[in-house]
């Protein structure tokens, strides 16, 4: 897909605001600040824990499943006013249906949790990724200055 940069989060550091999220394609990184339950919810996944009790994401996962329906991709497709905007793409198919395909508007850290539950790529427009600044140094620094306050 020449039009898309796939990436993945590299690092969920809690801020004063919430949660900053750090997606890279291994050459740049940008960042994003989500609410911290859905930071969780991205990180007990990223992290291998499995809480007692299924989470929203696991929750809508689960009746996904159930109508035979699966996350295929995700894109964050723009940013106005310092807010991202994505498309959750989903893909069904079952006894009562012929397979198909529905894109749905969604928040960038739905699309990230859900994602990072189900396997499957995300990606940023190419356009709008050329565009955002990388903030790999913003995360280094980050990342130095939480290892100092521990």
């Amino acid at each position: 897909m020449p039009d898309l940069v796939q990436v993945e989060p590299v690092a969920l550091l809690p801020t004063q605001a919430g949660c900053a999220v750090f997606l890279g394609d291994g050459a740049k990184a940008i960042v994003f600040y989500i609410d911290p339950a859905v930071g969780a919810s991205i990180n007990s996944v990223l992290s291998g824990q499995k809480p007692p009790r299924p989470l929203t994401h696991d929750l809508f996962q689960s009746v996904l499943e159930g109508f035979g329906a699966k996350v295929a991709r995700a894109i964050i497709v723009r940013m106005e006013n310092e807010i991202y905007y994505a498309r959750l793409i989903l893909e069904a198919s079952n006894e009562i249906m012929e397979r198909k395909i529905v894109e749905l508007d969604a928040r960038p850290s739905d699309c990230i949790a859900l994602s990072v539950r189900s396997g499957t790529p995300l990606y940023v427009l190419r356009s709008l990724w050329e565009e955002l600044e990388d903030m790999s140094e913003t995360l280094d620094q980050m990342r130095q200055e939480g290892q100092e306050g521990e």
